[in-house]
């Protein structure tokens, strides 16, 4: 993949980006180039920004680029930046190949307007990529049996570099959903379907009603969706 998809896309929404701003930011490599590029414009105009992290990736790399840490507790943020693993025509999202959704989606919804950074790769006519569901441990066995009934296939992330699973922030399982192809009219019954699952904490499905608007990043430029 060509990185100047992501840093066009990162560079566009750098422009929605205001003095005194708290920001929600997402997680994954495009919202990392974003970052850089804020850093970089925090240092040369000399900005107040706030942020509100969704993973430790995310965390540190605000830190690196002077954004001031903030939370939930005392702030809502303005915008969230974040990125995705596919988007479909009518801008439905599935997020979690980091692993790291759930904080991701209580970001995005706590805050005034979600924007999403891809390389235009990431666009599809249709989600059809395996689901990513974070699970309680103890409740693994169970919440496998019965998404089972929904997927062709659920299958336990395991890390590489690691022994055994891939531990999520939260300190939980990731469960890799493959629900096939998902109609637009699927996706919001799919996500509170998944949800219902005792044990099951989120998924990385997120409906078009959560997502105010898409930036997809060639190798030459950058739009809105």
């Amino acid at each position: 993949m060509d990185s100047s998809g992501k840093y066009n896309a990162a560079k566009l929404a750098l422009e929605l980006v205001k003095d005194g701003m708290v920001l929600g930011i997402g997680s994954g490599s495009t919202v990392e180039v974003f970052l850089n590029l804020l850093g970089d414009k925090i240092r040369e105009e000399g900005l107040e920004i706030y942020g509100i992290p969704s993973s430790y990736q995310s965390y540190f790399a605000a830190i690196r680029n002077g954004v001031e840490i903030v939370d939930l507790v005392e702030f809502e943020p303005d915008l969230c930046i974040d990125g995705a693993d596919q988007v479909d025509a009518k801008l439905n999202c599935i997020k979690g190949g980091g692993g790291a959704m759930t904080r991701e989606k209580i970001v995005a919804k706590a805050s005034r307007k979600v924007v999403i950074i891809v390389d235009e790769s990431k666009l599809v006519e249709k989600l059809s990529m395996p689901v990513p569901v974070e699970v309680l441990p103890f409740a693994y066995g169970y919440a496998v049996k019965r998404l089972k009934e929904k997927a062709k296939d659920v299958r336990l992330r395991e890390g590489k570099g690691k022994v055994g699973p891939v531990i999520t922030d939260n300190g939980n399982f990731i469960l890799d959903c493959d629900f096939g192809v998902l109609e637009d009219k699927e996706v919001e019954e799919m996500e509170r379907g998944t949800k219902l699952v005792s044990g099951v904490v989120e998924n990385g499905i997120f409906p078009k009603k959560i997502v105010d608007a898409v930036i997809a990043g060639s190798q030459s430029s950058a739009r809105f969706l």
